[in-house]
């Protein structure tokens, strides 16, 4: 999460779009700060951390006919959900400046969903609090070479904050194991669903820890 922080801490700093022009394509020239990269990981976060933990509200997310998300145009029943990756996806930021800073934090949230396969939601609020936190670090630097000074110990710094948190998440954790742990946990991930909750615990239960569970929709 560190470096995508730290390549969007760098964009803020430089912020300047440079003019290029080759045949039909050209693209104007367009400065740009901080704050306005900052919004866009700000509305992204703002939109998914009220789904945070279990009693979290869910979001409606509108879709076209196609099956695509969108946030503006609505032609197939709306999309319910607490999956911050979805919601992500659905989040189209207006303007291109807000986008360098939704994009970054797009792509905290779909890691954390492959390497976890859950807790998108704290990823994405993590990430805005270390970014907003970032830039104030970052801009407090008198000159470029400040700057660029304040980034790489900045970096160093979230990284060692980071090995702390983990170990200290890893001393506290405690493993489940009985079928109501489990059918509690699997309810939590599907929305309060009980029943949900209780399929996946029998099903863990015939399998074994080491078994291969495959869901399919009917």
């Amino acid at each position: 999460m560190y470096r995508l922080v730290s390549n969007i801490a760098s964009k803020a700093r430089n912020a300047r779009k440079c003019t290029t022009q080759f045949g039909s394509m050209r693209s104007s020239t367009r400065s740009y700060s901080a704050k306005d990269i900052r919004s866009g990981v700000k509305e992204l976060a703002d939109t998914g951390q009220v789904t945070m933990g279990p009693k979290g509200c869910n979001v409606t997310i509108e879709q076209k006919d196609d099956g695509s998300i969108t946030i503006t145009q609505s032609w197939r029943a709306p999309k319910v959900t607490k999956d911050d990756v979805t919601i992500a996806k659905s989040n189209e930021s207006k303007g291109r400046v807000k986008n360098v800073g939704a994009s970054p934090v797009k792509q905290v949230a779909k890691a954390t969903n492959n390497v976890a396969g859950d807790g998108t939601t704290y990823a994405t609020v993590l990430t805005r609090a270390i970014f907003t936190e970032a830039c104030k670090s970052v801009t407090a630097g008198k000159s470029a070479y400040h700057a660029a000074y304040r980034a790489m110990h900045l970096r160093l710094g979230i990284k060692l904050a980071v090995d702390t948190v983990l170990k200290n998440l890893k001393s506290r954790a405690r493993m489940i194991s009985t079928f109501e742990e489990i059918a509690q946990v699997g309810t939590a991930s599907a929305n309060g669903d009980r029943e949900i909750g209780e399929l996946i615990a029998k099903a863990m239960e015939s399998v074994g820890k080491e078994g291969v569970i495959t869901v399919q929709v009917s």
